[in-house]
């Protein structure tokens, strides 16, 4: 016997299938902007809610903006006026890309990620392996 007990927590362990459903407010990906019916926010479930949360994370700058964390968002602006040949920068976005979206503990994996940058547009599509199925996306 201490004079100071140790008390251990029991760990639990939280997996994917025992997550709650995710929900997201359905976006308007053409006008960037939420939809409404009947004056309040629709709302998606499942891996088209997965798709809302990819779609926002893919186009918000990382570390820029003070309303999200740190883990939120896509560092591809880091590629702008860089030195770097064309291969070095198709494999940062691609790498941009996978960090970005692999916070997500409903995304299993990213796949078949094409980037390409024309005319200084970068232009990123792939596959997300959710816990629902999967959904391709495009940015």
């Amino acid at each position: 016997m201490t004079l100071f007990p140790s008390i251990q927590p029991e760990a639990t362990e939280t997996t994917r299938s025992t997550a709650t459903l995710y929900r997201e407010v359905k976006w308007d990906f053409e006008n960037n902007a939420p939809v409404f019916k009947n004056g309040s926010p629709e709302e998606v479930t499942g891996k088209d809610a997965v798709l809302v949360w990819a779609w926002k994370a893919l186009n918000t700058p990382r570390f820029q903006l003070e309303i999200y964390t740190w883990n939120y968002g896509n560092e591809a602006e880091n590629l702008i006026g860089q030195p770097f040949t064309d291969d070095l920068k198709q494999s940062e976005a691609v790498r941009y890309v996978r960090e970005c979206l692999l916070v997500n503990p409903y995304i299993t994996d990213v796949t078949d990620i094409s980037v390409s940058f024309t005319d200084g547009t970068l232009t990123i599509s792939c596959t997300l392996n959710t816990v629902y199925g999967e959904v391709k996306i495009n940015v």
